[in-house]
């Protein structure tokens, strides 16, 4: 796998860094049944506010989102995934839901499950839907 890098500039020592890349995550969210129009209507605030959202699904007791994030590593794209929903419970009016599952893979590694048949299909339609 490459790693794209560039130069700190100003720095005189030449160090590199990794740039950012892209990450495929998927998150998952559980707890006690919810009216299926609020859970509906939260998630659709959220793709809202956050369009980066590419497709949820959900029912009245669970949830998964997936989208792509734009990290330098899989450390930054998982803590910015784990913050995702908390960070936006009260805004997007979300179920008091926990996280219980987070999956973040590079690009090449979504595309190459994609293309051997494992994992799920490429996220069509976009959007908010129920399972």
């Amino acid at each position: 796998m490459r790693r794209a890098l560039t130069s700190i500039s100003g720095g005189g020592d030449g160090e590199q860094v990794e740039a950012s890349r892209l990450w495929h995550v998927t998150l998952s969210v559980s707890g006690k049944p919810a009216p299926l129009s609020e859970v509906r209507r939260g998630l659709e605030q959220l793709a809202h506010d956050h369009p980066f959202l590419l497709t949820s699904r959900y029912a009245d007791d669970h949830a998964e989102i997936r989208y792509w994030e734009e990290a330098r590593d899989l450390h930054d794209a998982a803590a910015v995934a784990l913050r995702l929903w908390g960070e936006h419970r009260s805004s997007a009016q979300l179920p008091p839901w926990e996280i219980v599952g987070l999956e973040v893979i590079d690009r090449a590694t979504y595309h190459l499950r994609v293309a051997e048949g494992y994992g799920p299909p490429p996220a069509h339609p976009v959007g908010v839907h129920p399972y």
